[in-house]
């Protein structure tokens, strides 16, 4: 069984936090470690198809940040199809979700999420094919892919100015609702509950009436080292049962975050060079190659580069509520600093690109 060895995990009464699951290191180390090796585990990899046509076959010391965006965006994709509470094991017979999500991220121009993908659209925000991403450029590259995986029907929104605005997010993920407002505004109120069940009826029919939200909020949380105000806001961050985890590190060295033990970050590194794999003829992947056996990596909280993007996941407009409470309740605790505030309206000095409408195509 591969749950064999665990020498590397300490042996602590603390408890361990991943992805806002509580364990207990010394009664449920098989627990912690199925967890992990269930995360998606995307690396550097080589002899692809050439990035453009004509670019790179490998991401080898280029693309950890790219891979860490992969990682995050597929563990939202893997709660919005298979649940937090799902497991890998070897050799089990592969769902139809998760083998749809594995070949999004397939290393091949036409996966959703590729590393072919991430690279081409990165140029139009001023990253050259091959240059060092940090974590609020692969946010925005995520957000534009995103509009065009019809299949998961995510709403990727990147927070900026470490704001939070709760009324924007909701007319994104609840698109029927700036409709309904526009139908009051021309009808008047008399016409109001025509105007949202003819909404909701078209919504039923094309989407749900709350588009998944995967919420990602870049941070800077210090100048050239994190500030350790931001510490025990952090550690929070990966208690809720909304994370997605953490991406960061420190530039030319980016990882995945997905808790905590103590002072220490749980991580998993993509900085491992892998063969490309190619799905069968039956659609099937070698997966094990996308799933990090061994125990997790682990670095000192104080090590972590200030810039980071923190990430959540709402599947619904009640676990959005659950997050803007559970965030509140953080912000009214002594013992640490809020990384960012939440706010139920636009504040006037941002504009945002989102409340105008405009999408990668426009």
């Amino acid at each position: 069984m591969y749950l064999t060895k665990f020498e590397d995990f300490p042996e602590t009464s603390e408890p361990v936090w991943i992805l806002g699951k509580e364990y207990n290191a010394l009664t449920e180390k098989d627990d912690i470690l199925s967890d992990v090796t269930s995360r998606l585990w995307f690396t550097y990899r080589k002899n692809f198809p050439p990035i453009g046509g004509t670019g790179p076959t490998s991401d080898t010391g280029w693309g950890c940040m790219l891979r860490c965006g992969q990682m995050i965006l597929g563990e939202a994709l893997m709660r919005r199809h298979l649940g937090r509470d799902w497991r890998w094991a070897r050799g089990q017979k592969q769902r139809e979700e998760y083998i749809s999500i594995l070949n999004a991220f397939i290393d091949k121009k036409d996966s959703y999420y590729s590393i072919h993908q991430i690279a081409q659209m990165g140029v139009g925000e001023g990253k050259p094919i091959g240059q060092w991403y940090g974590p609020n450029t692969v946010a925005q590259v995520l957000k534009k892919l995103a509009v065009f995986d019809t299949w998961s029907r995510l709403v990727v929104h990147v927070a900026m100015d470490n704001t939070v605005v709760i009324e924007e997010i909701k007319l994104l993920c609840m698109p029927w609702l700036d409709v309904a407002g526009a139908c009051v505004e021309s009808e008047g109120v008399g016409e109001l509950n025509g105007c949202l069940e003819g909404a909701c009826a078209l919504t039923e029919e094309e989407t749900p009436l709350w588009k998944p939200l995967v919420l990602l909020i870049p941070l800077r949380l210090g100048l050239s080292d994190i500030n350790e105000a931001y510490i025990e806001t952090l550690k929070q961050c990966f208690m809720l049962p909304q994370s997605l985890g953490v991406i960061g590190g420190k530039p030319n060295s980016a990882h995945y975050f997905i808790g905590f033990v103590g002072e220490e970050l749980i991580y998993l590194d993509p900085h491992t060079t892998q063969p490309a794999v190619e799905p069968s003829e039956d659609g099937q992947v070698l997966d094990e190659m996308y799933h990090c056996q061994h125990p997790p990596c682990r670095m000192h909280i104080c090590e972590l580069d200030p810039s980071i993007a923190a990430g959540f996941f709402c599947r619904t407009e009640d676990e959005f509520d659950d997050w803007c409470m559970r965030i509140r309740r953080l912000s009214c605790n002594r013992g640490g600093l809020p990384m960012f505030e939440l706010v139920d309206s636009q504040p006037s000095h941002m504009v945002s690109v989102d409340a105008l409408n405009l999408t990668p195509g426009n």
